[in-house]
């Protein structure tokens, strides 16, 4: 069990603050999906303190908790191709834009998680270096980015095995490392990262699946097991929505 922390409900006075963060920036491969939460001033969660302590399994726990019980959430993806172009800190900015976007409730004060950020929609916000385990929208929006990426990282999974991305998310291990160098590049990957762990040539863009093997190997044969999802896993469609109120239910 995580180590309680106390969070604190808001930063501001505002009426509707939002909290915001996003997963998957240092990952070599996949989408960064941010997250924004509008939690009501008396939710609690007895799991729901600093969300890096928090394991898989009590993420996945909460996640239904705050989509059920936000007053409003909004969860939104950019994909490895325009991480390439704009570069990740601009995508993760960008990616939450998209998930405040989402919200059914326009918030009066956005509190972000890290230093960097460029206003939205005109509304005031604060940066909070280590958020995620000071304020509990912050940390509740870290859990939904997190566990809305891990989602589509087991569905990419699936298509690429190799990589063991249902255990690593695509972050640098090891064995994500090797099997890059065994079995090439697939088209998720983000090119302009160092892949390799080490110093390497230039990627030309959006190269075919196998790149490094087919250089390591002088022109040799892509695996035919990376060739038939070349066309790739579309994105997840935005999400976000109000708590469904129990009259709209069936």
């Amino acid at each position: 069990m995580p180590t309680e922390t106390i969070l604190q409900i808001k930063y501001s006075d505002a009426k509707h603050e939002c909290g915001c963060d996003e997963a998957g920036r240092g990952c070599l491969a996949g989408p960064v999906t941010a997250a924004a939460v509008i939690l009501p001033d008396d939710f609690h969660h007895p799991l729901l303190n600093d969300s890096k302590q928090l394991s898989e399994h009590q993420r996945d726990t909460l996640r239904p908790v705050i989509e059920r019980e936000a007053l409003t959430w909004g969860v939104a993806f950019v994909d490895e191709q325009l991480i390439d172009e704009i570069n990740i800190l601009n995508a993760s900015i960008l990616a939450m834009h998209k998930a405040l976007e989402r919200l059914t409730i326009l918030p009066d004060f956005i509190i972000i998680d890290g230093n960097r950020f460029k206003k939205f929609s005109d509304i005031p916000h604060q940066t909070i270096v280590k958020g995620d385990s000071k304020y509990l929208s912050i940390a509740a929006a870290s859990v939904l980015a997190k566990t809305h990426r891990d989602e589509y990282m087991l569905k990419l999974h699936n298509q690429f095995p190799q990589y063991d991305w249902h255990k690593n998310k695509a972050y640098p291990t090891k064995k994500h490392r090797e099997s890059i160098r065994k079995y090439g590049i697939t088209p998720y990957h983000r090119l302009s990262y160092n892949l390799l762990g080490e110093k390497q040539s230039a990627i030309p863009l959006r190269p075919k699946v196998g790149y490094f093997k087919e250089k390591e190997n002088e022109g040799g044969e892509v695996s035919p097991s990376l060739q038939p999802a070349f066309g790739g896993l579309p994105l997840p469609p935005l999400r976000g929505a109000a708590p469904q109120r129990p009259e709209d239910s069936d």
